[in-house]
């Protein structure tokens, strides 16, 4: 339950930021051109508002419901006569609120088509617009204020990286360093990766562990070049051949690979089977019984074979191979602390300076929008299709424990997702109205306005459903498969 919590948190978090500076990128470029917004919310509120206010009366509102179409009719009615006779809109125009169903956000810009249309605002679109209207705007204005949105979502993620390349760093393990090599998932195991291959090249170029994207580089080629040992202590190179689809598979079996962290001790446990059995600290523990276990992931599956059994254990200490005797608990255990994978391989650090940070950050965001591009081909197979997921898929990719770094970078890539998918000319989508605003600058010709409504509808009940099946298809993953 706490892990649930956790993720749950981490995700309404990021939505709310990410929805934010969405609607706020529309919210400012229709204010720099002088349109009026009616309302800027965060999240939807339909029948009543958590928190609403009003600059022109300067009154807060706490679960309160919303304003009538008639009150909401004459608020705007009385915002037009201002901004006539004052020459312009204001902040102050516009109320503000957060909503109750964490599900997005939007920004009311008068005289516009979108999904908080009321029956009164569709009536006002049928008489001449108003100067602050969005309609009364050039076309290329209008096409400005929908961008608005996706400029402000990638930017938001290129600052985020630039944050964490200033604050963090770049910590890595160069695969080479690696010494026991990667654990592979079965879908990896299958077409002929084996526990402790060291990833070398894909298609001939060689792999880097800092490098974003290297997973889907590998899972994407063609064929991938591995270091495996030999027998002489050695390394062999293997290449093995990549089917299509390949990413698809991994998107079901969870990650790629993982490093193996071999079983070093940090620190023995007073009264346990470990310090009975004389383990020190900075041991290897290289194999229990006859079990080899050159990694963690060896060393998890003896240790319960052995579970309240006398059994020996092969120990490396100072260069020397040793044996000791111990007697795990019922439960498995020998009690002692592992070390940190960050304590066993040579981690590599690269510092960035504020100006050496920006490049950086826009690299990294280039970077995984390519990368996210890329793998969105595989949507439209079958395969694709049942691999979208919704907001439990999204909140899976969050860690169990809080960690500020892994918040920022999960949040910075779900900015660039929201970006690229808010810029698709799909009707009811920020590129559904890129769309009809190009086509007028292109045409000079502006679409007919039932043309306009009918779009939002159609584009409105195609993303229902969207929302609809990726949610059934977490149930299915969850409760069935």
């Amino acid at each position: 339950m706490e892990t649930i919590l956790i993720k749950g948190l981490q995700l309404i978090l990021a939505l709310a930021l990410l929805v934010t500076i969405h609607e706020f990128g529309h919210f400012i470029f229709a204010r720099i051109f002088g349109m009026r917004a009616d309302r800027f919310y965060l999240f939807f509120n339909p029948y009543f508002s958590i928190v609403r206010y009003d600059p022109r009366t300067k009154k807060w509102a706490f679960f309160k419901r919303n304003l009538t179409e008639q009150e909401e009719f004459e608020r705007s009615e009385a915002v037009k006569r201002d901004t006539e006779k004052n020459g312009k809109s204001t902040w102050r125009d516009t109320i503000y609120g957060i909503g109750w169903i964490p599900l997005g956000g939007y920004v009311s810009i008068g005289g516009m088509i979108d999904e908080s249309m009321d029956d009164k605002q569709k009536e006002q679109m049928e008489l001449p617009p108003h100067p602050t209207d969005f309609r009364a705007k050039a076309a290329w204005k209008r096409l400005l204020v929908m961008a608005g949105g996706v400029i402000f979502n990638f930017l938001l993620a290129i600052v985020i990286y630039i944050g964490i390349a200033y604050h963090w760093g770049e910590k890595y393990i160069p695969y080479e360093n690696a010494y026991e090599g990667m654990d592979y998932v079965e879908a990896a195991h299958a077409i002929g990766f084996r526990n402790g291959d060291i990833p070398y090249m894909a298609d001939g170029e060689l792999l880097d562990a800092k490098e974003n994207g290297t997973l889907i580089k590998m899972a994407e080629a063609k064929q991938v070049t591995v270091l495996r040992k030999n027998n002489a202590n050695g390394y062999d190179t293997v290449n093995i051949a990549i089917p299509e689809k390949f990413l698809l598979t991994l998107s079901e079996a969870g990650a790629f690979m993982g490093y193996r962290m071999p079983v070093i001790v940090k620190e023995v446990m007073h009264g346990e089977p470990a310090a009975d059995a004389g383990l020190l600290a900075d041991d290897r523990i290289i194999a229990i019984g006859d079990s080899v276990t050159p990694s963690y992931t060896e060393f998890a599956q003896a240790i319960k074979a052995y579970a309240d059994k006398d059994v020996t254990l092969t120990v490396i200490r100072d260069s020397e191979e040793i044996t000791l005797n111990a007697h795990p608990t019922p439960e498995g255990k020998l009690g002692f602390q592992f070390k940190p994978i960050t304590e066993v391989y040579d981690v590599q650090t690269i510092e960035y300076g504020l100006f050496e940070s920006v490049p950086k950050g826009v690299k990294d965001g280039v970077n995984q929008l390519t990368a996210y591009v890329s793998s969105l081909k595989y949507i439209f197979t079958k395969e694709g299709a049942q691999s979208v997921g919704g907001f439990a898929a999204i909140g899976n990719m969050f860690p169990n424990k809080w960690s500020w770094l892994s918040f920022w970078e999960i949040t910075a890539f779900l900015s660039v997702i929201l970006a690229f998918m808010n810029v698709l000319p799909i009707p009811a989508l920020d590129g559904g109205h890129i769309v009809f605003a190009l086509w007028e600058v292109v045409t000079r010709r502006k679409p007919a306005l039932k043309v306009l409504i009918y779009s939002q509808y159609v584009g409105m009940l195609f993303l229902v459903l969207l929302l609809l099946y990726a949610n059934a298809n977490d149930i299915y993953r969850f409760l069935i498969k």
